[in-house]
């Protein structure tokens, strides 16, 4: 999962650069209004999406050189990934590493539509 806010934190940091969501091929995109890395803090937590949907988020997810390449009309971009470890850097698994969003499992299964609310516990 990857929320908006990150996404609008890295364009605030580097606006030089396009932190377009398809760089990070994510499952779920969530909108959200806080700022900064906001998922950075949901370790351990349960997401509720929609009626049926729960996820419980489980780790930090580290990013590599993927996200800098090229890809339909955004241009390939170094300072993607530069961006990242100049500014969230996360200890995972006794390493540290760039990180945009976050990894979760799936506590409940069900269909996940566009526009639903979900509701971090």
């Amino acid at each position: 999962m990857l929320t908006t806010s990150t996404l609008d934190q890295l364009n605030e940091l580097r606006p030089e650069s396009r932190f377009d969501e398809r760089r990070f091929r994510m499952n779920v995109i969530l909108g959200t209004l806080e700022s900064g890395f906001v998922e950075n803090d949901w370790l351990g937590r349960a997401l509720e999406i929609g009626d049926d949907v729960r996820l419980t988020v489980s780790l930090p997810d580290p990013r590599c050189v993927m996200t800098t390449l090229a890809q339909a009309e955004l241009p390939k971009d170094t300072e993607i990934l530069r961006t990242l470890a100049r500014h969230n850097r996360i200890d995972v698994a006794g390493g540290l590493y760039p990180c945009a969003g976050v990894y979760a499992t799936v506590a409940a299964p069900g269909t996940v539509r566009a526009g639903e609310t979900a509701v971090l516990n």
